[in-house]
């Protein structure tokens, strides 16, 4: 029998026996309740106090059945309840224990990016030959702003085993006489092979593991471009090619921790690298069918507490194809195969606690024109750079003062000729970021000498001076 039907037999059943119980106490249900508190108490012989008349059975019967109906409404309600319930998906307990949806590879990917926007002045430009420097547009007398660098990074651990990077530019060089539009700057993928991820194989178009500064992303460098000698043994820094990367899981942590931290870290290139790539630079198909070999270890480790110290070693081999173009009457020739390409190079990295020092240097050889224009030959080459500089986080910002020497002596092989390229340069600047998003940079170069490389007869510019300016913006 339903609860309710219950109910209204139980109580027709008592109906009579609940009317004598009211009439012999001369109460009725009613006046049995609870006088409220705030309620004052009569005498119970006080005239003034007016009798209430005995409920009658037919009363009661109607009283009894407003109370049944409410019960039935209530029961109602409540086999409502129990079936929204029961039509939920899993109760609260099953939730706090259920795993959550698995995210679809293209929720684990991330988007970044940086803008970087120049302008540079020029002195001394009247009687002395055109300066030119090869990575920087803006260093040209005719140049006002201009883009450096526009560029967004698409990156993420798709899977356990894959994480992909691919970044473009939407202001890079396609071409001669300043064209610049949409280019690929990375794109591959890192497969690793243990849990841990400590050894990764990467596979695409990447940075070539030379160098220290090479490997330093633009977003983080302090000066406007990177060092002429060491950037010269891969000009753009990437090519397509192979690369295994090993480093324990400690120090994998240490390399992101110095970038996250503002220190100026490279990133995470492993202790240990190898492998072989194009040799012909980023975005240009190979031209001898030879392949580049190349190998990098360094290690990042703490010296007095807190102080973090990197030291490495680095070098390749190939053969390179350089451009080749008529000098007046002459063609340059050189090798079928292309002409050897060697270096070894030394790094030293004392990153800014606050005070910081960097240096590096690349000694071998490469491709250069001779003195009569006849031909692409090997020749002996060396340079560096030594770096001083200092980290200051403050309530006006972070202030990155810098100072840092630029030399190099030999062939510039991404030139058309490889022509001799003799640098050197002292640049002092400093970096003021008031916000993570902004970072301003005043740069001041005094050039001893710089050949202008990118046409012959290559004349060298002495005593130049000039002074950049740059915002960055990142996102």
């Amino acid at each position: 029998m339903p609860p309710s039907a219950a109910r209204r037999t139980f109580v027709l059943a008592t109906l009579p026996a609940w009317s004598l119980f009211a009439t012999a106490f001369g109460q009725t249900p009613a006046e049995q309740e609870p006088t409220p508190a705030s309620s004052s108490p009569q005498p119970a012989n006080d005239p003034a106090t007016p009798q209430e008349p005995p409920l009658t059975l037919e009363q009661i019967a109607e009283r009894l059945r407003a109370v049944e109906q409410n019960l039935k409404e209530r029961d109602h309600q409540l086999e409502e309840l129990k079936k929204a319930l029961a039509a939920q998906p899993t109760t609260a307990a099953a939730k706090k224990d259920a795993k959550p949806a698995e995210k679809k590879w293209y929720d684990k990917l991330s988007v970044r990016g940086y803008l970087q926007f120049r302008y540079t002045t020029l002195f001394g430009q009247d009687n002395t030959p055109d300066i030119n420097v090869p990575a920087d547009p803006t260093v040209n007398e005719p140049e006002t702003f201009y883009i450096r660098r526009g560029r967004v990074i698409l990156s993420g651990d798709v899977t356990d085993h894959l994480f992909v990077y691919a970044q473009m530019d939407f202001n890079g060089s396609v071409g001669g006489g300043g064209t610049s539009g949409l280019q690929m700057r990375d794109y591959y993928g890192d497969i690793a092979i243990d849990e841990a991820k400590e050894h990764r194989f990467r596979i695409g178009q990447s940075k070539v593991p030379f160098g220290w500064v090479n490997l330093q992303s633009s977003q983080n460098r302090g000066p406007m471009e990177r060092p002429d000698a060491i950037n010269s043994a891969a000009e753009g820094e990437r090519d397509i090619g192979a690369f295994y990367y090993w480093a324990p899981a400690e120090t994998r942590e240490l390399f992101k921790q110095l970038v996250r931290d503002g220190l100026k870290g490279s990133g995470d290139y492993g202790v240990f690298g190898f492998g072989a790539y194009s040799g012909q630079g980023p975005n240009r198909s190979d031209q001898n069918g030879q392949v580049h070999w190349i190998a990098r270890a360094s290690y990042p480790f703490h010296v007095f507490d807190e102080q973090v110290m990197e030291l490495g070693v680095q070098g390749y081999t190939g053969h390179y194809v350089s451009p080749v173009g008529a000098i007046g009457t002459v063609t340059p020739t050189q090798p079928s195969k292309g002409t050897r390409d060697e270096r070894v190079g030394v790094t030293a990295i004392w990153y800014p606690q606050p005070f910081g020092l960097e240096a590096e240097w690349n000694w071998g050889h490469g491709p250069k024109l001779r003195d009569d224009f006849s031909r692409i030959e090997k020749r002996w080459l060396q340079g560096g750079y030594v770096q001083a500089s200092f980290l200051e986080k403050g309530a006006s910002g972070t202030w990155f003062p810098f100072v840092r020497w630029n030399f190099y002596d030999g062939g510039r092989k991404f030139a058309r000729n490889a022509p001799d390229d003799q640098v050197s340069e002292i640049d002092l600047g400093t970096e003021w970021s008031p916000w993570p998003e902004v970072e301003l940079t005043l740069m001041y170069t005094h050039t001893f000498v710089r050949t202008n490389t990118s046409v012959a007869p290559y004349d060298e510019a002495r005593g130049e001076d000039r002074i950049g300016f740059q915002v960055q913006i990142n996102f």
